[in-house]
């Protein structure tokens, strides 16, 4: 490495897909070809396989190879069959370890696809409303299982298919994906819904006051009395809604700020434990192992990969 090299600065953040970038000379549908839903099949190695982001949805169906796939501040391996549902502007990449050949023609399945069109036509077609769920999870990225063959089915039926015909075939793989059960969220303090709108903005006021103030201590008690509950209704209530004890939300939460300093800065991870609210380091590890399945200096090591050693 050059001695100019070695003085630039890592690259911490995801590159941001314009269209501009979508050439059909790397695998990408014309413009003129395609409406609201685009789909684009390659291989790897690739320019595509980079730490990035973009303003639509994508529905990514691995077919080849295994590797080190990023969601977010997810890490986690893939295989052939592995199908990932992202949000608009989650960064991810997938990176293959296994090339015998050196390379491989067609790794990727994938289908894109903006929220603007699907959410209006929603107010007018009430069946479409049935993937708004689906889309609001997919926020924080969404693995499917079992799904492997039919989303190989559905992304060659879409792609086979241009108009009426291509809507109506990735429709069908909406409505498939909406009725799965079979998945988990790559991301980790979700809400789950309440029944009614003042739980909901009950709810919404205690998430908004842990994410606001990581660094201060909060309690289970502190919050149920600021709402006019009872310790152990508060509770209840809280876990109905979250799926998390509050304990385990507030160390979620904490731990998910934890990975986005360890991703976009260079901070100390020792600074970074006490700036998220833990009072010490060999607490902060234990919880970060628990969460995220490695310590934090694993964790910083491995996000340097999301980028293809292109930084």
């Amino acid at each position: 490495m050059t001695a100019s090299r070695r003085h630039l600065p890592r690259q911490l953040r995801p590159e941001l897909e314009h269209d501009l970038s979508r050439s059909p000379t790397l695998g990408y549908e014309p413009v003129a070809e395609t409406g609201v839903i685009r789909c684009l099949s390659h291989g790897f190695p690739t320019p595509l396989a980079r730490w990035h982001y973009h303003d639509e949805y994508e529905l990514h169906l691995i077919v080849a190879t295994s590797g080190k796939a990023f969601v977010g501040d997810w890490i986690g391996q893939f295989q052939p069959g592995h199908l990932v549902l992202t949000g608009p502007r989650l960064p991810h990449n997938w990176l293959s370890t296994d090339l015998p050949g050196g390379s491989v023609a067609e790794r990727d399945l994938v289908v894109q696809f903006a929220h603007e069109p699907i959410a209006q036509a929603a107010v007018h077609l009430p069946e479409l409303a049935e993937v708004l769920p689906l889309l609001e999870r997919a926020r924080h990225g969404i693995e499917f299982f079992g799904l492997a063959e039919q989303a190989r089915q559905h992304w060659q039926r879409t792609k086979a298919n241009r108009g009426l015909a291509r809507l109506s075939a990735f429709c069908a793989y909406l409505c498939e994906l909406a009725a799965c059960t079979d998945y988990r969220l790559l991301s980790n303090a979700q809400l789950q819904g309440v029944d009614d709108d003042h739980s909901a903005d009950q709810i919404n006021a205690v998430v908004s006051r842990i994410t606001e103030q990581l660094g201060q201590p909060l309690s289970a008690a502190q919050m149920a009395a600021e709402l006019g509950m009872t310790e152990s209704r508060f509770s209840r209530f809280f876990r109905r809604a979250t799926g998390n004890t509050f304990t385990d939300f507030v160390n979620r939460v904490r731990i998910n700020r934890a990975c986005q300093l360890l991703m976009e800065s260079d901070r100390q991870i020792t600074d970074i434990c006490y700036d998220v609210g833990f009072n010490n380091v060999s607490n902060f590890n234990r919880r970060f192992l628990d969460i995220k399945g490695m310590t934090p200096r694993e964790f910083r090591r491995d996000v340097d990969h999301r980028f293809g050693g292109r930084h």
